[in-house]
């Protein structure tokens, strides 16, 4: 393999999800980027001109890029979460370019379920509006730890500073009432380029950094979770040959923490303990494990261990439950049954469960809570309460994403009707 190719296999890939209301400008956003940061192809950029002029568009429409979908470019709006994939000398990204209309809601959620930052657009002259404080809910809902707020248009209210301001001042009282930790805020115009990959020349009042070189930046390493070592296990290997006659691994991904060779752990459901022999890849053994790395751990006992069990380390272990209190955003078109019976899928687990109680639904325009209401339907956001069949291992969503979240699934269909954080 050259140097170059394992160059970009070891880059950091930063994942980031956009979120703005219908006509905000988020395709086009990120048409803008792909072509500026030159990561387009000249026959796509052909394709695109030959469909703006059928469209009668006077200039190039960049937003025809990602909607990839023929009734989205028709009706010139994004329907489902169009992941686009570029990199540039820094880092790799995957951008979910979400809808912004509240029936696709579990497209949202769906698209920023594993981002690392999320792009909030706000048009310049309509400022901070219903929308915007849905998606922020959202993002925060998912615990994204970055928010990076893009005042868009500004090219129609004379780049004026003001403007940026005023709407910078509204998204912080948003920010302080979601308890939002990181929050960035770049006046740009997409449909000129204005500070998406260069600095623009019509806003110099802005000394920020350019979309894209925030992008670039941006400190990821540290949202991972590197206290708490899980490691739920997807296979035991076991290889019939003569030469590995002894071998018996178990292989998975690194959820949090960090695992290396003489780490006391602990088996969960058994609680039996054991060490940390040695740390397997593809590649030969490491010394270090950690998220989101795939390895195989190798312990110095004899454990029964299967899939669905977690490997934990020893003196710091997650909660056992039954009795699960948890957001959902539910995804199916038929509405939740009142103590209905549901799979449950977490990390490598699974266990049937039965919803006991609605707590309160979640008004995503408002951000208030409804308790009169129980009927949870598609797209809706509510508190709920589940008793599953066996104990869990789980943690808050809050301190770790991976063993904090799960699905719900329809026994009868097979659908995944659910996806939930637990509180």
């Amino acid at each position: 393999m050259s140097d170059k190719t394992s160059g970009y296999l070891d880059m950091e890939l930063l994942r980031f999800t956009t979120a703005g209301s219908v006509d905000d400008g988020k395709s086009t956003l990120i048409g803008r980027l792909l072509y500026d940061s030159k990561a387009i192809f000249e026959d796509q950029m052909e394709a695109i001109e030959i469909s703006s002029q059928k469209r009668g568009d006077e200039e190039v429409d960049l937003a025809l890029l990602t909607d990839g979908l023929r009734a989205e470019r028709e009706q010139g709006i994004t329907i489902d979460v169009a992941y686009r994939y570029f990199a540039t000398p820094k880092r790799k990204f995957i951008i979910a370019d979400t809808p912004g209309h509240i029936q696709y809601t579990r497209n949202m959620v769906t698209g920023a379920s594993t981002a690392n930052a999320a792009l909030i657009l706000v048009d310049s002259r309509n400022g901070v509006i219903e929308q915007t404080l849905r998606h922020s809910y959202i993002a925060n809902l998912l615990q994204i730890p970055h928010i990076i707020v893009c005042i868009n248009k500004m090219d129609l209210v004379g780049y004026s500073e003001e403007t940026y301001n005023k709407i910078k001042e509204d998204y912080k009282k948003v920010a302080e009432k979601l308890n939002i930790k990181d929050v960035r805020f770049i006046p740009i115009s997409a449909k000129f380029g204005d500070n998406v990959v260069d600095a623009s020349e019509n806003m110099d009042w802005y000394q920020g950094a350019t979309l894209l070189n925030l992008l670039e930046t941006i400190e990821i390493v540290d949202d991972r979770n590197h206290e708490d070592a899980r490691f739920p296990v997807q296979y035991v290997i076991r290889p019939q040959s003569d030469e590995y006659h002894d071998y018996r691994g178990y292989a998975g991904r690194v959820a949090s923490g960090i695992f290396r060779p003489g780490d006391k752990v602990k088996v969960l459901p058994s609680g039996l303990e054991s060490t940390v022999k040695s740390i397997d890849t593809f590649d030969g053994e490491i010394e270090m494990a950690f998220p989101p790395q795939s390895v195989t751990l190798n312990l110095t006992d004899d454990v029964d261990i299967s899939r669905g069990d977690m490997i934990v380390a020893a003196d710091n272990a997650p909660k056992a439950e039954q009795e699960i209190e948890a957001m959902i955003c539910w995804m199916n078109e038929r509405a939740m049954m009142p103590r209905g019976k549901y799979t449950i899928k977490h990390t490598s687990n699974e266990a049937r469960c039965m919803v006991r109680d609605v707590k309160f639904k979640v008004n995503v325009n408002t951000l208030e809570e409804v308790t009169d209401d129980k009927q949870v339907g598609l797209n809706d956001i509510a508190c709920i309460k589940f008793k599953s069949a066996k104990p869990l291992f789980v943690d808050s969503y809050k301190q770790n994403r991976i063993t904090g979240s799960f699905i719900m699934i329809d026994e009868g269909t097979n659908e995944t009707v659910a996806a939930g954080m637990i509180l």
